[in-house]
């Protein structure tokens, strides 16, 4: 059975230790905080409930995927004896870089480190580590337990070997794993940021409402939610930190992130999590 760590128990990271848990690996879930642990593992319990209600998971399975999730606040005491290390952190690259150092410096020579970055430079990170071949990034999709798609991304110095078993991990998991390459945004967040912020845009010169661009949308383009809603539940400061990558990037204007974009996240409107962003939640 592997042993896993996932690194982060926000929204993303929750999810991932969910779907190796159920999948029968091992799974140590770090944060810095206890409380952040606990909320996590109970979201966790709240989403296998759901699985069990609509038939695709019984009681029994709940119970055994929970089992195999452990909490830890300390990175160097988890690492050891791991075959693989998922980061889920903060969309931050020196975040992301401190992260990979300790992960290089506390795990065995064999574990493979892997990041969910929606965007940051796998390679760039891989630097900061002994093991640039054994470094690779696994780009899961939100809600992670529904989503079937993974992002493999391979950086400059990934290895095939590596690349092979995480694909063959991801498979486990009953998703399915596309392979791309190291480049600002990757594929996903290539196509789908300038998208959202173009639909920005046309609110910010009064072309159109929210609900009109997410309408035409979503009625036109057959898209199941529209760019703004969409971009309120990934949430707006993390819209405008891969817009700020894809525009550093590539140096191309067409990826300049709209004003309106940083004034809402100026201004701590940052869509669902706050309870405001294009639109109002409760």
């Amino acid at each position: 059975m592997e042993k896993i760590v996932v690194i982060g128990a926000g929204t993303m990271g929750n999810g991932i230790a969910h779907v190796f848990a159920q999948a029968g690996f091992q799974v140590a879930l770090v944060d810095v905080q206890i409380q952040v642990l606990e909320k996590a593992v109970g979201i966790i319990a709240a989403n296998l409930d759901r699985q069990v209600k609509k038939g695709l998971l019984s009681e029994q399975q709940k119970t055994e995927t929970l089992s195999r999730i452990s909490l830890s606040t300390n990175l160097a005491e988890a690492a050891p004896g791991k075959d693989l290390i998922v980061e889920a952190a903060t969309e931050n690259p020196s975040v992301k870089k401190e992260i990979f150092k300790l992960a290089d410096q506390h795990s065995d020579a064999g574990c493979i480190l892997a990041t969910n970055t929606s965007s940051i430079s796998i390679t760039q990170i891989a630097a900061v580590t002994r093991r640039p071949e054994k470094v690779i990034g696994m780009h899961f999709m939100n809600p992670v337990p529904v989503m079937k798609l993974v992002e493999i991304i391979r950086g400059y110095a990934t290895s095939e070997e590596t690349c092979s078993k995480v694909k063959n991990w991801t498979l486990l998991l009953e998703k399915v794993p596309v392979e791309v390459n190291d480049a600002p945004g990757f594929i996903s967040n290539r196509v789908l940021m300038p998208m959202i912020n173009e639909a920005i845009f046309t609110v910010y010169e009064g072309v159109a409402t929210p609900e009109a661009v997410d309408s035409i949308m979503k009625l036109g383009m057959a898209h199941p939610m529209g760019p703004l809603q969409l971009a309120d539940f990934i949430g707006l400061d993390v819209c405008l930190a891969i817009m700020r990558i894809l525009h550093d990037g590539f140096s191309d204007s067409k990826y300049r992130p709209c004003p309106l974009l940083v004034k809402m996240v100026d201004a701590g409107h940052l869509g669902k999590k706050t309870g405001k962003g294009f639109y109002t939640y409760s």
